[in-house]
């Protein structure tokens, strides 16, 4: 498995609920299916996908994760229906629904991503509360960048808009005299 795999991989994994999450259409993505075609495999083999293995994200979490991490709403097809999201267990359950070559290469490289993750955070000094707590700190410094950049997006486009009006109107002046 080569880098670019594993960092691809990465980017395509969330932490949502408390659990590693990866979205539907980036698993549709990588299996090279349609994430209407993805999602119908699931539905007929319903019993292998407990709440536990994989969950429907409700607006505002969906919301959230577009804001958070700049998921473009476009790239996943302006969806008419939340996304499901699948832990690493129902990952691993999609290679029994899914029985093409490429979604077992594709679940054995995702597979070792999700190792590698859980392999670097063991590893790291401190405890997981404390990698916890600086997560929440990243985020939370991820919002309020985001929201920085927003609001000062809005004043430098109102002062482009001021300059560009005084520009085109340029200001009369009395005559004097005849």
């Amino acid at each position: 498995m080569n880098k670019n795999n594993v960092l691809q991989i990465k980017n395509m994994i969330y932490e949502i609920r408390g659990q590693k999450v990866m979205l539907d259409s980036d698993l549709a993505n990588l299996y090279e299916v349609e994430t209407f075609n993805l999602n119908k495999a699931v539905k007929r083999n319903i019993e292998r996908f407990p709440s536990d293995f994989m969950f429907k994200l409700s607006k505002k979490e969906w919301d959230n994760l577009i804001f958070q991490f700049g998921i473009s709403s476009s790239q996943h097809g302006g969806r008419r229906f939340m996304p499901y999201v699948f832990t690493e267990q129902g990952v691993a359950m999609l290679a029994t629904v899914l029985k093409s070559q490429k979604a077992i290469d594709v679940n054995i490289n995702i597979m070792r991503t999700f190792v590698q993750m859980r392999y670097y955070v063991t590893s790291q000094s401190g405890t997981l509360n404390e990698i916890s707590i600086a997560n929440e700190h990243i985020t939370e410094l991820r919002k309020l960048l985001m929201l920085y950049i927003e609001k000062n997006d809005k004043r430098v486009n109102e002062i482009i808009i001021a300059l560009n009006n005084l520009i085109a109107k340029p200001k009369e002046t009395k005559k004097i005299g005849f």
